[in-house]
This record gives C-alpha cells, sequence and structure tokens, in this order.
C-alpha cells in the first residue's frame, strides 16, 4: 500500500517560513506528478502548487513568488518552502501524488492526511 504523509506544519508568525515535506512509502515506482492544497476552515480545499514528471511547476496566484515547490526523487518525498508567510495563508495543507507502483501498473492518486498551518498576525 502507498501513503503520503505531511510534516513541517506549525505556528509561525506573519513574514516568517516554514517548509512542508510530503513523503511516500510503500511499494513506488515513480511519482509522476505531485501537488499541495489548502483548506481554511469553512472554505473549500484550494489548489496551491504543483509539479509534473518533466519537471515543471505551477503556483496559484496567491502564492506565487513567496512558495516554492520542489521534490527529491531518491526520497520519494516533495517539499512546500513557504516564505514571507500571511495569515490567509493558514489552513490545513494537503499533498497528493499520482503514483505508478510498478513499470506496469496505471497510475494511482494519493491523498496525505493533512498539516496544519496557522499564521498569526
Amino acid at each position: 500500500q502507498v501513503q503520503l504523509v505531511e510534516s513541517g506544519g506549525g505556528l509561525v508568525q506573519a513574514g516568517g517560513s516554514l517548509r512542508l515535506s510530503c513523503a511516500a512509502s510503500g511499494s513506488i515506482f515513480s511519482i509522476n506528478t505531485g501537488a499541495w492544497y489548502r483548506q481554511a476552515p469553512g472554505q473549500q480545499r484550494e489548489w496551491v502548487a504543483s509539479f509534473v514528471s518533466g519537471g515543471a511547476t505551477n503556483y496559484a496566484d496567491s502564492v506565487k513568488s513567496r512558495f516554492a515547490i520542489s521534490r527529491d526523487n531518491a526520497k520519494d518525498t516533495f517539499y512546500l518552502q513557504m516564505n514571507d508567510l500571511k495569515p490567509g495563508d493558514s489552513g490545513v495543507y494537503y499533498c497528493t501524488a499520482e503514483i505508478r507502483r510498478s513499470v506496469s501498473s496505471r497510475k494511482q492518486t494519493y491523498w496525505g492526511q493533512g498539516t496544519q498551518v496557522t499564521v498569526s498576525s
């Protein structure tokens, strides 16, 4: 079975930084795409950043120039570096990835359980 586990959330003051990690475990052949979403209380889950297998990355306008998504293929882990955090960035951050478990298997989408990020003003 494949699992995604987020870590790195916490409480930070506005202007501070956090780095979230999303570690994939289990039988993994490749991580094709990955993304971060967030959900604030009472709001819908929103896309924050993503990468594709070719290396291209994309960001929501609200986080562009402040957040950076990256990956470490050797560790089956990807990250979200968050700088200049604002109270509006608060919420539960979820990672998701399309993973192939073997060379012959189809890609499947997995989600992590979420990690809380709270930015105080």
